[in-house]
């Protein structure tokens, strides 16, 4: 069993420190074994990556990782990073023992210009927490079945994302069908309040493998948790195997 928390927040554009002090104590009071933040959840969604970007050692991704041994839980969320003069908008969780993974976005918002600021990574990242395997994704990763397709190697979703209000029905849809489709688990989070380019109205959602909602936010600043009992979803896909019947397939790169 493994208690998740989403942290349904608005962020002050491009100012990291205002950010970071807004939620570092709604992280320390919540209850649970792993905090999910919104994409670029201390600067906003800046597609400008001389303007957001930090060195892999700043000071959001060392405060992130400070927070998660400092208040016992895990915590993950993205983070705007330059690596090798290339930027990145990467995805890190780190967990109270210290370690820390990260996944790079694989599918950047071409229509809105993060391609021509970023680069995009090329591998999935699945992380083991809580005895639960999490696969990353970032936002417009969403949107890509084919990329998050369920090979039995996760028991569930979290994306981290900056998702407009003018496509809310979308960003709730595709949830729910990435849960259902690979019999998983989905905890995504998203940002409320506006930025230079965009509204946000949040919608975070928890939902389980057969697609149902265990908690939803609305459109304000909001803590949801639920928790993802992975003995629950062994015995729905041995009892219903859909699984079993899945095409093979394999990605070029």
């Amino acid at each position: 069993m493994c208690r998740i928390a989403l942290l349904q927040t608005d962020v002050a554009w491009c100012r990291p420190e205002q950010n970071l002090a807004h939620l570092e104590p709604q992280i320390a009071a919540v209850d649970a074994d792993l905090v999910v933040l919104p994409e670029m959840f201390a600067t906003g969604f800046a597609t400008d990556s001389a303007a957001a970007a930090e060195p892999t050692d700043g000071l959001v991704s060392t405060t992130l990782r400070r927070w998660a041994g400092r208040y016992g839980k895990a915590v993950a969320g993205s983070v705007a990073v330059r690596e090798d003069d290339r930027c990145r908008n990467r995805m890190y969780f780190a967990t109270p023992d210290g370690d820390c993974t990260w996944y790079d976005k694989h599918h950047l918002f071409t229509p809105g210009g993060e391609a021509d600021g970023y680069h995009p990574g090329r591998e999935r990242c699945v992380v083991t927490f809580c005895g639960m395997r999490f696969l990353l994704l970032v936002c417009y990763d969403l949107r890509f079945p084919v990329w998050i397709r369920n090979r039995g190697d996760y028991d569930a979703i979290l994306c981290c994302a900056s998702w407009p209000a003018s496509r809310r029905d979308v960003w709730r849809t595709l949830l729910r069908a990435r849960a259902i489709e690979n019999q998983c688990y989905v905890a995504g989070v998203n940002r409320v309040g506006h930025d230079p380019a965009a509204h946000y109205a949040g919608d975070s959602v928890l939902i389980d493998f057969r697609g149902r909602t265990l908690s939803e936010a609305g459109d304000g600043e909001q803590t949801l948790t639920a928790a993802f009992d992975l003995e629950a979803l062994a015995t729905f896909r041995a009892k219903f195997p859909v699984w079993r019947d899945a095409d093979e397939f394999h990605l070029l790169k």
